[in-house]
């Protein structure tokens, strides 16, 4: 993902929230966010696995 001004990101996570949305909405909201570029971020450099090798691995099924 490009590089961004997070604070910007931040304020329009925010801003589509509710008027009685609570902290831990906001808090959620930019902890998904956070957690999606991660899994994008991983993803570009190749750092993933199969689903199937993870199931296999704890013996989970298909």
């Amino acid at each position: 993902m490009p590089s961004t001004n997070r604070k910007q990101v931040a304020h329009q996570l925010i801003d589509r929230l509710p008027d009685d949305a609570t902290y831990d909405d906001m808090m959620r909201e930019l902890y998904e966010r956070q957690a999606i570029e991660r899994g994008l971020a991983d993803s570009d450099t190749d750092r993933v696995k199969d689903v199937k090798d993870v199931r296999a691995k704890y013996g989970l099924p298909e």
